[in-house]
């Protein structure tokens, strides 16, 4: 197929260990042997640092806006904003990167996660940091004793810790590995999945031809992640070499079908904490059609 014949796919820009593998499926010309043209519409370091407003963050207002038709964020992210959504977003599936958010401190009196009772953690409110803040403390602490505070951007979060206006932090890669360089202490890991969401303009054909280009390149990092790691780091701004990077808090994988009885189980355990919408959600309408 004629490169200007190809469909295009525009894409709104998440963190770069997230969105590793469209970069790796660009750059290796699996999207052009798909037969599809595959675009960023910004760059990842124009996002609002700070903003409360899911819809007014960059990747969120680029696809309500119409100008990407495909981003991805945390599975209850996915389903909150795609049930918020006013253009029909959808879930489409859960995405390639199984990665670990940790909770970092450098506090000599913050250990273990017990020792957070009542102590605010830093965090980004409604996405993944904030979730698994929630959901791995919940099982060592009573809910009136965990605490979260927004800080916002991973890189905010991290200078938070940094200066101590943080005692905990909440963070993905390259942050991790950076905070151990730097001394810092893990407390709790978590690692999870999260949501690829989809505009419903977006055709059949060019959702299998989008998945089936990041299976190659999830296969593609599983092999060679050292090759890729720039991509990460990057976000450091030169703090950490791609070769500290560790290989443990990421992994990549196929895309994974979003069940029914999995979507009930995490759409219930938002609710429970008031971070769903008061309206039902169902699996048949916020999940796409693989």
């Amino acid at each position: 197929m004629a490169a200007a014949t190809r469909p295009v796919v525009t894409i709104s820009p998440n963190n770069p260990v997230f969105d590793l593998p469209i970069y790796v499926a660009r750059d290796e010309g699996l999207f052009d042997k798909a037969g599809i043209e595959v675009r960023f519409q910004a760059k990842y370091s124009q996002r609002n640092a700070s903003d409360l407003d899911a819809f007014k963050r960059l990747k969120e207002s680029l696809f309500e806006e119409g100008k990407a038709d495909v981003y991805n964020l945390c599975e209850w992210a996915g389903i909150d904003r795609s049930q918020r959504s006013s253009r029909g977003a959808q879930v489409l599936a859960l995405r390639p990167a199984v990665a670990a958010q940790a909770i970092l401190s450098f506090d000599e009196a913050i250990w273990e996660p017990r020792d957070l009772a009542g102590v605010p953690v830093g965090i980004n409110d409604r996405t993944g940091s904030h979730y698994t803040t929630l959901q791995s403390l919940e099982g060592v602490l009573p809910r009136s004793e965990i605490v979260v505070e927004h800080v916002g951007i991973p890189e905010r979060r991290y200078e938070a810790l940094k200066a101590g206006t943080s005692r905990a932090v909440a963070v993905m890669e390259p942050f991790i590995s950076l905070g151990l360089k730097d001394g810092a202490h893990l407390v709790d890991v978590t690692f999870y999945r999260g949501a690829e969401v989809v505009a419903p303009s977006l055709s059949s054909e060019q959702r299998e031809a989008y998945l089936g280009a990041i299976n190659v390149a999830a296969d593609l990092l599983s092999a060679n992640f050292g090759k890729y790691k720039h991509y990460v780091t990057e976000q450091t701004g030169g703090r950490l070499a791609p070769q500290e990077l560790s290989d443990h808090y990421v992994h990549y994988t196929h895309y994974v079908e979003y069940e029914p009885k999995r979507f009930d189980q995490v759409y219930e355990w938002m609710k429970s904490w008031g971070l769903a919408a008061k309206d039902s959600a169902d699996h048949a309408t916020l999940v796409a059609s693989l």
